[in-house]
């Protein structure tokens, strides 16, 4: 272990974690004098908070009253006959996964993150759409639930289920991503071996729930929202009608529709 980095030392993969989301939301219900509830089977994560917003201001979405959970709130609203629980503005691996482990903890059996990204290789006018089917570990969560490498993948069956679900919606690519928790610090350089990699996208969180999904064998799928080219250009950062939430929504509706049975 010597002359490895924290991050990579003493990690037992294998071992039960002393901490656990379930002993977390015990004592949040005793604090809170709270009962049970459990949360939809189908969840969503909305990192931008776009969606919440548009689902407010539609008046459609409801507040999950038995969600105990610190830090956040979680909204119910309505999509392709099922009801979905979301959370919005978790950004980031650490922050994304901490709440995707108190949902599956709480009844979620499928999870769907809609993130924004940055464009990496060119790939047509934005905004669109990548499904992320791998995630370069460029974060420190997947370090804490899976031996060091370079990606984190997503599930195969639901990419399987996935492979044509986009006909006639909003574009949809699928493709790599690269996770950073620096967004501030895509150097050229940084940039330029990404897209020699092949990546589409950088976000920042698809690599942390991957990984997640994989050490707790749970159905997490990613995807990228790719709205911008890192400010570089003017007018950037468009995502277009309701900040993009109309097309997110129609993506996930068709995810839940593929995938939100087992």
């Amino acid at each position: 272990m010597k002359g490895k980095p924290p991050i990579l030392r003493d990690k037992a993969h294998d071992a039960p974690s002393a901490f656990t989301p379930e002993s977390l939301l015990r004592e949040a219900r005793r604090q809170k004098g709270a009962d049970v509830a459990a949360v939809p089977r189908i969840c969503l994560l909305d990192p931008d908070g776009d969606i919440l917003d548009q689902l407010k201001a539609l008046g459609q979405a409801r507040k999950h009253d038995g969600w105990v959970c610190y830090h956040t709130d979680l909204w119910l609203f309505d999509l392709a006959g099922q009801e979905v629980g979301l959370v919005a503005c978790a950004v980031g691996a650490s922050f994304a996964v901490l709440i995707a482990e108190e949902m599956f903890a709480s009844g979620c059996e499928l999870l769907i993150s809609v993130t924004s990204s940055g464009q990496i290789t060119a790939s047509g006018p934005t905004p669109y759409f990548i499904l992320i089917d791998r995630a370069l570990r460029d974060e420190g969560t997947s370090y804490h639930y899976l031996p060091a490498a370079d990606w984190s993948k997503a599930p195969a069956p639901l990419l399987a289920r996935l492979s044509r679900a986009f006909d006639g919606g909003p574009r949809v690519l699928c493709g790599a991503s690269w996770t950073t928790d620096a967004p501030f610090r895509e150097t050229e350089a940084a940039i330029a071996a990404a897209r020699a990699q092949g990546i589409l996208a950088v976000e920042m969180e698809a690599a942390g729930l991957y990984a997640f999904a994989e050490a707790r064998q749970r159905r997490v799928i990613c995807l990228a929202h790719v709205t911008n080219q890192m400010g570089t250009i003017e007018g950037d950062f468009e995502k277009g009608e309701a900040n993009g939430a109309a097309d997110a929504l129609a993506v996930v509706a068709r995810i839940i529709a593929c995938c939100g049975r087992d």
